[in-house]
């Protein structure tokens, strides 16, 4: 079974940054493309980043673009997602998934495994 530790959420100013890390206790690691996804109290949960480790591919949506970077650590199981210049608006939820095997997308469909999530908020 594939379990998903987030961490490194908190409580941080509008400009800010944080670093997200999704910690995998599997020994396939490579293999899975892991995503970012957030929800936000009364919204519907939405993709934010992902990748893959084939090629390295990475996908942003366009609201974090030039804001989140995601990378990855095989040798850790870990995935980070680093966050610049935060907004009140990335307040939210934020969890990862894995998919074995997945393709590098931010549909949520397509992820099997998921964290429990960790809590982010941007005051204004």
């Amino acid at each position: 079974e594939v379990q998903l530790v987030e961490s490194g959420g908190g409580l941080v100013q509008a400009g800010g940054s944080l670093r997200l890390s999704c910690a995998a206790s599997v020994f396939t690691f490579a293999d899975y493309a892991i995503g970012w996804f957030r929800q936000a109290p009364g919204k519907e949960r939405e993709g934010v980043s992902c990748i893959i480790n084939s090629d390295g591919s990475t996908y942003y949506a366009d609201s974090v673009k030039d804001r989140f970077t995601i990378s990855r650590d095989n040798a850790k199981n870990t995935v980070y997602l680093q966050m610049n210049s935060l907004k009140p608006e990335d307040t939210a939820v934020y969890a990862c998934a894995a998919d074995r095997f997945g393709a590098a997308s931010i549909n949520e469909k397509q992820y099997e495994h998921w964290g429990q999530g960790t809590q982010v908020t941007v005051s204004s």
